[in-house]
Order: structure tokens, then sequence, then C-alpha cells
């Protein structure tokens, strides 16, 4: 071998040089992490009086004013222009008054989860080089699936949230009919119209595009009904279509609501569909006893969709599939190559998370999970689901004392309503009614439009979302509706559809 020479070992030991900042040492780790576990303290200490939702969004420009890769700076102006930039403009996820959408998590355990993973960047891909973390992601999959009562023998991934777990199971389902692009346009999936719009974009980047949609008609209760099913399904054997796909829900988006899954299930069975259950919301309160014949069929899915960040209070990023027949999940998904020959083992068996979705560089976050389950165990997280199960029935009832209009009782913790003035256009009144909420900020509400009404929505599900805040956000709607009864230029020259009282 030849010596290197001196001028190429002076280079390299001056880009070594140069590159050190990238390795700090042990106390120059402690004062970042010191600045960074105090703007932490700081940051939850304040929560409770910070608002919700900021619509105020003039900080957010002056991230520009920092553009990446050039000056250095300190951490103590990072962290504040974090702050203000963004932490404080819009939504802030982590409060309690989050209750719009369906609000996600951000739990402590589950953020040291995360700074242990990113610190050791273990892959969890490939069971060659990441034995402990693909083998803690089983462990996990196979507690969900006991939860909803899959059987030996089915498989999953943890993947980035309900989308990606979304398309891993329409791809897994499309490969298991043996559906080939000459046969998309004959092939038929059936949903309510409140089907999350993440399982027809799965349809579409799945190739699947063509593919026939009908939608099934709901029950009063916003409920897909079985034997509208079964007769679109007899309609379309008639025409020479190919029904292949049933999208099912537990919790739409929409209003909480859980389709009668056991029964759509027997049409499935009947029929042999692909029964997909969409449980991303909904799926976790199978923890709460209560809640469990709500929920009967869902073990008989397919495949179903489970979202951690959600139910389980975690940081944004964590959704879960589990698809019934594991070989089906491994045949639609396996993929090999050459420079990956070596992590072919036969040592610990078992697949790799890799072979099994989409992803091949796979974050670590079984830890995010794991770790606040062996921390605390299952009992702190169903009461905590229990709790908002018993605050969207206490706001249901007491907005309605408000003389709002309420929908249907909450089978979950999503609570839909409005307020019909005595006159003019009620769907004009409550996206104003929304607005004003949103200018208040102190709670987060959101809306949704359902057969052409305007109306609000009540999402509780943020682990801080307690008794007071729910309190709070009936006040914050009173309060509204007075100053918007006051001040009807506000609300009346809109245009949009919808009726008064009559």
């Amino acid at each position: 071998m030849r010596p290197i020479s001196s001028r190429q070992r002076s280079r390299i030991l001056e880009l070594e040089d140069a590159a050190r900042p990238l390795e700090p040492d042990a106390g120059e780790r402690d004062r970042l992490m010191g600045q960074v576990h105090a703007y932490v303290q700081r940051l939850l200490h304040e929560l409770p009086d910070r608002p919700a939702y900021n619509i105020d969004k003039s900080a957010v420009a002056a991230l520009r004013e920092l553009p990446p890769g050039r000056a250095t700076l300190p951490i103590e102006p990072l962290l504040e222009r974090i702050d203000e930039s963004v932490v404080r403009p819009g939504l802030l996820p982590s409060h309690g008054g989050h209750l719009g959408y369906v609000p996600g998590g951000g739990i402590y355990a589950s953020s040291l989860g995360d700074y242990l993973a990113a610190v050791t960047n273990e892959y969890a891909g490939v069971r060659f080089t990441g034995p402990g973390s693909v083998e803690m992601e089983d462990l996990i999959l196979d507690w969900m699936a006991s939860l909803v009562g899959f059987p030996e023998g089915s498989d999953g991934n943890l993947a980035s949230g309900g989308s990606i777990a979304s398309l891993i199971a329409v791809v897994t389902a499309r490969e298991a009919a043996g559906l080939r692009a000459r046969d998309y346009e004959r092939a038929v999936v059936y949903a309510s119209a409140h089907a999350h719009h993440c399982l027809h974009k799965a349809i579409r980047v799945a190739g699947m595009g063509e593919a026939v949609r009908r939608e099934v008609a709901r029950d009063g209760h916003f409920r897909l009904c079985p034997d509208s099913l079964a007769e679109l399904v007899a309609a379309d054997r008639a025409r020479g279509l190919r029904p292949w796909l049933v999208l099912g829900s537990a919790g739409t988006a929409d209003t909480g609501a859980v389709d009668p899954l056991a029964r759509i299930a027997e049409v499935c069975e009947q029929e042999g569909l692909w029964f997909h259950v969409d449980a991303a919301y909904g799926g976790f309160f199978a923890l709460v006893e209560a809640c469990q014949p709500l929920l009967a069929g869902m073990e008989r899915a397919d495949s179903l969709v489970l979202d951690p960040h959600k139910g389980m209070f975690l940081p944004y990023g964590t959704g879960t599939v589990l698809i019934r027949d594991g070989e089906a999940l491994q045949d639609a998904h396996a993929y090999y190559a050459s420079y990956l020959q070596d992590t072919v083992e036969s040592e610990w068996g078992g697949r790799s998370p890799a072979a099994v979705s989409p992803e091949l560089t796979k974050h670590f976050r079984g830890l995010r999970v794991w770790l606040p389950l062996l921390l605390y165990g299952e009992a702190p997280f169903r009461a905590c689901l229990e709790e908002k199960l018993e605050l969207a029935r206490y706001f249901h009832r007491e907005v309605a004392a408000l003389g709002f209009e309420v929908g249907p009782e909450p089978q979950l913790t999503v609570v839909t309503y409005r307020w019909v003035p005595e006159s003019g256009d009620a769907n004009a009144f409550n996206q104003a009614l929304v607005e004003e909420t949103h200018r208040d900020g102190r709670v987060f509400l959101s809306s949704t439009t359902i057969d052409g009404t305007f109306v609000l929505r009540m999402a509780a599900l943020a682990f801080r979302t307690h008794l007071h805040t729910i309190d709070l956000a009936l006040e914050v709607l009173r309060a509204a509706v007075e100053r918007l009864e006051a001040h009807p230029e506000r609300w009346r020259p809109r245009v949009t559809a919808g009726k008064g009282r009559g």
C-alpha cells in the first residue's frame, strides 16, 4: 500500500477539524441541552395561558431572515425564533384547547423516546442491521393486533401516519385480489360520503384512479348502511363489474360516527370483498371496555389503520397498518436489491419492515410508542380516553342547553352542532361564528359541511383537554353568538347555501 503523502494527510486533518462542530463534546452537549430543556420547561409551564390558536401569523416571515446554511447563531436566539415564528402562530397542537379536526398528542415520554431514537440513530428498516429496533416494532404491532382482535399470523407496519398506512393497505388489497391495470376500470370501491379523503387519495396514488366509486347510503347517525352496500354490490355484479373494496370507518373525521362494522363484515365475507376499516381515530377506544361493543367487527377486517398520534396521544408521525393475512402484506411489498444481500439472514428469522412498506429508510418510531407503554402501562391511556368520552357527552348536552342545534349523541368524542339564527342564512352565521372563535383563540374549534349544511365540530382528544377546557369552549361560543347577533353586518352579507328557521 502506498504511503499517504504529507499534503494529503494535512488536508484530511484540516477537514476533520472543520467538521468538528458536528460532534460537540460533553460540555457543549450539556450547554445545548440545558438551553433546549429550559425552553421546553418554560413552554409547558406557559401552555395553559397561551392561546390555542393565534390568528396573527406575521411572525412566520421572520424565518426568511435566517436562511439555512449561511450565518451561524447561538442556540438562544434560534430557540426564540422557533417560539415566535413556529410555535406561536396558527394552531398550537400541544394545547389542551385544541378541539378541532382530530387532535394529536405529544406526551412527554414519547419526546424522550424520539430523543433517544435520534441520538442512537437506530435503523428500523432491516432486521439484520437493527434487530432490536425491528423486534420492538414487532412487539408493538403484536400488542395493537391483540387490542383489536386480529388473529395470529397477521402483520403490519409502523408508518408515518394514517395516509401512508392506508396506502399500504390499498396496495395489499389490490395485489391480494390479483388486479392488474386492465381490471382497474371494472373494480368497484364502496364507501360512505364520510370516508376519509386519504383513502381515496391512496387509491389514486396506487394507480387505481379509474376504479369505480360507489357512495353507500348513510343512516340518520351518518353510518354506512350495510343493506345499501349489499344492494350496490349485487347491482354491480349484474352489470359485469368487479366489486373489490369496502371502506368502513371506526370513527369518521366529520362526525365521529362508527359504522356497523360487524354487519359490513358479513356482507364482505358473503361477497368475497376486501374489508378495510379506518380506525385511525377510533381504534384505540378499544382500550375502554364500554366502547368494545361499538367497535365489534374491527377484528373481522382484512386491513385496519390505527393512529397512535391520535388515540395514544403520541407526537405526530405515528400511524399503524395491520393486515389480517401477513403473507398478503409481504407478497405485495417485498423487494430486494443486490447491495442488500448481506441483510438476508436466517439467524433471527422474520421479515424486515422495509419488506412490508414503501419505506426503506425508516425512522425508529417504535421507541416513542414502547417507552410510554412501559413507563405507565395501559391504565392512564384508558382513563384519558374515557375522560374524553365523558367530556364529549357533557359538551353535547351543554351546547344544546345554550340553544345550539346539535347532531347525534356522540359515539366517540366528536360533537357536531350549529346555531340557527331567527332569520338569515344559517350557513353564513356559522361560518362567521367559527371565525369569531378563531379570533378569540383561547380554544380552537373547526367546522365541516354535511349535506350542504355548514356545522361546527368539537373534537375532544388532546390529552391536556379537561373539564375546564370544555367549560371555556362553551363560554367562548356563548359570547361569540352574542357578538354576532349584536352585529349582524358581520355575517349577513355572506352568500352561501343554507337555511334559517324556515
